[in-house]
This record gives C-alpha cells, sequence and structure tokens, in this order.
C-alpha cells in the first residue's frame, strides 16, 4: 500500500478514535453510563476502514473469515452470544448469528491450513511471508478481544463500558501498523510492544499518575490546605459544599465517629469506603454532618476509566507502546 494511502487511513482512524472515545468518556462521566449503541455505531467505519486495509493489501478470502471472527467475538459483548436453546427456539437473529460464527472458525481452520507452514516466530523475525503475516496477526488481534473479554467476566475490568471501550480499540487499531505513521520515535527501535488497545491501558494508567499532582493544585488554589493534617487527603481529594455531594459522583470520606467519652466527632478518612453506600445512607450521613455545622466536606471523585484513556491517546499515537519505548532504552 502506497504511503500516502497508510497516512490517509491512519488519519481516519484516529479521527474515529478521538471522537468515539471523547463521546464515550464524556458519557460516562456524566451518567455513568455508555449506550451499546454507541459503540455500535461506531464501529462500523472502524470495521470499514479495516476491512478496506485487507481488500487493499490483497488479504486471501481466508484472512477476511478469520478478520470477521475477531468482529464475530467482540459483537458478543454487546449483543450476546447465541445458546443451544435460542436456536433450538428458532431465532432467526440467533442462526444467522450462528452461521456467522460458523464462517468465521471455518475461516480460520482454512487459514490454519494454508499457512501451516509459517510459525509465530518466523512472523516477528520478518521472515514470514505477508499473507502468513497476517493471518497470524489476525489470530494475535482475536486472542486480545479475548483476553479483554476474560478481564471482563473475572472483574479485573469492573465497567462493562471500559471492556467495549478497549475491544473497540482494538478494532479502531488492530496492528500497529495502522498507527506508526504518526510516531515521533522510531516504530522499529521497540524490541517488544503490547497491542495497542493494551498500550492505550498503559498510557492511562500513567496518566491516573498525574492525579496527585493535579489535586494539590487544586486544593492549593481552593485553599482548602487548613492545616497539615489536610495533605494526607490533599493528593487524592478535595473539598465540595456538603449540598453538593449527592449531585455528584463522589464518596463522602468526611463521616461522623463516636469518641471514648460518648461523643460524636467528625472525621475525615483517607480512603473512600470499601463498600458504596446507598443514596438513602449518604443522605443520613449528610443530615448529621449538617447537625454539628459541617457546611464543606472531603469527597473522592469516582473517575471512570475512560476520563484516562482518552488523553491517552495522544502518547500512544506520538510515541506507540510505553513497555517497548522503555525496553528500548534499556537494552
Amino acid at each position: 500500500m502506497a504511503d500516502v494511502e497508510q497516512v490517509i487511513l491512519a488519519s481516519a482512524r484516529l479521527l474515529i478514535l478521538i471522537i468515539g472515545l471523547g463521546m464515550a468518556a464524556w458519557m460516562d462521566q456524566k451518567s455513568r453510563r455508555v449506550p451499546n449503541e454507541h459503540w455500535v455505531q461506531w464501529s462500523k467505519p472502524a470495521i470499514f476502514i479495516w476491512i478496506f486495509e485487507l481488500l487493499s493489501l490483497d488479504a486471501h478470502p481466508a484472512i477476511l473469515l478469520s478478520a470477521s471472527a475477531v468482529i464475530a467475538f467482540a459483537s458478543g459483548s454487546v449483543f450476546g452470544r447465541p445458546s443451544i436453546e435460542d436456536i433450538k427456539n428458532g431465532s432467526k437473529i440467533d442462526i444467522v448469528v450462528f452461521l456467522w460464527y460458523a464462517l468465521s472458525i471455518a475461516g480460520i481452520i482454512w487459514g490454519a491450513l494454508l499457512y501451516q507452514h509459517a510459525s509465530p516466530i518466523d512472523v516477528l523475525s520478518g521472515s514470514a511471508d505477508e499473507q502468513a503475516t497476517m493471518w497470524w496477526q489476525m489470530l494475535g488481534v482475536l486472542f486480545v478481544i479475548f483476553l479483554i473479554d476474560i478481564a471482563w467476566r473475572v472483574r479485573l475490568l469492573h465497567g462493562g463500558a471500559d471492556a467495549k471501550a478497549l475491544m473497540w480499540v482494538t478494532l479502531v487499531y488492530p496492528t500497529w501498523s495502522s498507527i506508526d505513521v504518526f510516531h515521533l520515535t522510531d516504530p522499529t527501535s521497540s524490541v517488544v510492544a503490547l497491542p495497542p488497545s493494551f498500550s492505550l491501558l498503559m498510557w492511562g494508567a500513567c496518566v491516573f499518575l498525574l492525579i496527585p499532582v493535579l489535586m494539590l493544585i487544586r486544593n492549593m488554589t481552593q485553599q482548602h490546605l487548613g492545616s497539615i493534617s489536610d495533605m494526607r487527603l490533599a493528593w487524592h481529594s478535595t473539598m465540595i459544599p456538603i449540598d453538593d455531594v449527592q449531585k455528584r459522583h463522589v464518596w463522602m470520606l468526611t463521616t461522623i465517629i463516636v469518641g471514648g467519652d460518648g461523643e460524636e466527632r467528625v472525621h475525615h478518612a483517607s480512603r473512600a469506603p470499601k463498600f458504596t453506600p446507598s443514596d438513602e445512607e449518604v443522605q443520613l450521613q449528610i443530615d448529621k454532618l449538617r447537625s454539628l455545622g459541617v457546611e464543606h466536606v472531603w469527597v473522592s471523585f469516582k473517575i471512570p476509566l475512560l476520563v484516562f484513556l482518552f488523553p491517552a491517546i495522544a502518547p500512544l499515537v506520538l510515541f506507540g507502546d510505553p513497555t517497548g519505548l522503555v525496553l528500548s532504552k534499556l537494552l
């Protein structure tokens, strides 16, 4: 594929990623919910570009069907997966989806028979031919989707929107070849590289590390540091009017404890509660604090993962995989 075509496709993918993930982060922050329709709608252009790229590379039908297997598996997070009972009941949609799964699996088997001469080592070393490399890449992308799905099922990823977002990012950027054109560093210098969606997650973790700095600046500028003891809270929480607690997505850290003398005292916990209290429990606590004359309380913001993933797009596009970047400097 010509360099101009690579730049055009990479630019289109980047635009899709920025708008799609930006909208999802905004919805998740505002209402703690990203509807499935959002992922369905924004998957269409991502899949179109991916299939167009494969066709431009004259991908064998077995490779296209293997890519279909990736899309089919990812779709289960949104539409669910058909069961034997659904098919026995004659559900037309479930029968169509089942046939889609069967055709995709047949494509993977077909590819295995065609490209059994090449191994993953051959692909990594660059000695495999282009078609075999593409087919193994399809298996790699499928494995990434599988790992994300497992992480969601075992609650390593707590939010469904988080898992669906990472699966969607995998469809937008299935391989590094679709993003390397923007790198400020040489992509070939990396000894090893995580898949793009995992790299985005790693960069998101780096963005998370900025929270203590930002919270300290916020609390200093808003003069929330009344004493040295407030420093244990200022790096991860802030103060808001007690009337705003129920209006915002926060954990209230200010509570009431009973001292040894039996008197109730205001206490500022340094950690969020292990179990999220109900609205009724929070309101009861607010009423007690008001009775003691408390007007402002310390709170910790409930920030969704997508809010960290969105700004992580910039380092992902400019610098690539953080793990490979670090290893390339050390080795």
